[in-house]
């Protein structure tokens, strides 16, 4: 390789070919002629998230105590339609008839990415299935019995905070944990405030439209100071024994360190990528992700009070398949290359999309208070002490404890996710993550029926 292609890059491209493509990409977009649909998608985003990935891992303090790249990517896009700076190039797109950059593109991407997840499920689906099938199998056996406890702490802490810091505002304990407790641990919108809403309903406390507009800020500012928390505390705390480095579980004084690791066998057979590789990986993990509906559709006719997210039978059965070695390993080998290919490529693209489409600004500026603020960080603060100190009980590592179990509770579900070990630098943890927002946001829908029908009516 020559001495070009050694320095700085951007997307793994020198600088000026990155430059020439970009310049195509947002030209583009700018005139209104960008393709619709993916291709016209996956070239705006990769472009926005590059640019936005290369400010942040350069900005000073960010770069360092906030999360860096990940975190001005979803930040930055979100304020960018908040503010409606692409509504500049309306101009520029209305020249040659071809509609408002705005109208077109951000509905494409819109569309690129809501629709019953989307982008967002194909990202989650790899990382999910790779994730899992890439650990070491001894390893998994051991950490998961352990992982559930964390929760639970999280939840514990998270709530006690949230009722006592609303009982010494006035803000009222009931008030605090049901409104703002309640809904940031409960796994983000789409499977935490929205079913919370129709139980708010059914109990006759309040409507569903009224919970929904009380709850969705209290979402979206836990789900950005979850981010913020992530990248933060990493660096924060740096001791070897609060921080694992992206371990989550510690091994123990009569452990072997090597039957945690992989072995330099196994490393080499996965650092040999083939594109039939990827194309198993690919077929394996989107198969997975098929089963999780399956399951999801038999369970729900089954058993109606209980809705277990598809994500959380897709980790289960995944899980089941590393723990009694259900695929060959050839499978396994692929499907870890095949989510390695995604992180690597796609994630500063889809934080473009969680910033476009999931990050709510004007909500989170609507709810500005001091109290409401304070009540939303000490749940999300809560959440990270409470998993840290029962994972530290059980062997976890502080650190990876309160992220995965603490922190992914408390952000907004598979978005969140994403961006809070985005900001953390742990995207390995994705399988544990998954099970705090998915698991553990059936459990908070559990959690919330029994309150609100002894605590409802004190609101």
């Amino acid at each position: 390789m020559s001495e070009e292609y050694r320095g700085f890059k951007i997307f793994n491209l020198p600088p000026k070919y990155f430059a020439c493509f970009a310049v195509i990409v947002l030209l583009a977009a700018m005139l209104g002629v960008l393709p619709a649909g993916m291709a016209g998608c996956f070239a705006f985003m990769i472009v926005c998230g590059a640019i936005l990935q290369e400010l942040g891992d350069h900005l000073p303090i960010v770069n360092t105590f906030l999360g860096g790249g990940p975190v001005v990517i979803i930040f930055g896009m979100g304020f960018l339609r908040y503010v409606n700076f692409f509504g500049i190039f309306d101009v520029m797109s209305g020249l040659i008839g071809k509609g408002a950059f705005t109208a077109t593109l951000m509905k494409n991407i819109d569309t690129f990415f809501k629709p019953a997840g989307a982008f967002l499920d194909f990202y989650i689906a790899a990382l999910i299935t790779g994730s899992i099938l890439g650990m070491n199998r001894k390893l998994l056996v051991k950490a998961a019995a352990r992982y559930f406890p964390a929760i639970f702490g999280a939840i514990a802490v998270s709530f006690g905070l949230t009722a006592f810091a609303g009982s010494v505002t006035g803000f009222g304990v009931v008030k605090a944990i049901l409104l703002i407790a309640l809904p940031i641990m409960g796994g983000g919108m789409g499977a935490g405030a929205v079913p919370l809403s129709k139980i708010f309903e059914s109990s006759g406390t309040m409507t569903a439209e009224q919970a929904i507009s009380i709850m969705n800020p209290a979402v979206a500012i836990g789900n950005a100071t979850s981010i913020v928390l992530a990248g933060l505390l990493v660096k924060i705390l740096a001791g070897k024994f609060f921080n694992g480095q992206g371990q989550l579980m510690k091994t123990g004084a009569n452990d072997d360190p090597a039957e945690f690791e992989i072995s330099p066998e196994m490393q080499a057979k996965r650092d040999h990528v083939t594109i039939t590789n990827l194309g198993i990986g690919l077929l394996a993990a989107t198969s997975f992700f098929a089963w999780g509906y399956i399951v999801a559709g038999i369970w729900i006719k089954l058993v109606p009070a209980v809705n277990i997210h598809a994500y959380a039978w897709m980790i289960i059965s995944v899980a089941l398949c590393k723990v009694f070695n259900l695929l060959p390993e050839f499978i396994e080998i692929n499907c870890y290359q095949w989510f390695q290919f995604v992180m690597k490529n796609l994630t500063s693209m889809l934080m473009v999309g969680i910033g476009l489409c999931y990050l709510s600004l004007d909500v989170v500026i609507e709810s500005f208070s001091l109290t409401y603020l304070l009540l939303c960080f000490l749940s999300c603060i809560g959440a990270f002490i409470g998993a840290s100190a029962i994972g530290a009980m059980v062997g976890f590592y502080p650190v990876e404890a309160g992220i995965t179990a603490g922190l992914c509770m408390s952000n907004m579900g598979g978005t969140g996710d994403v961006a809070v070990l985005s900001a953390a630098h742990r995207m390995e943890l994705m399988p544990f993550a998954q099970i705090s927002s998915r698991l553990g946001g059936a459990i908070i829908l559990i959690i919330g029926s029994l309150m609100l029908s002894t605590l409802g009516s004190m609101l």
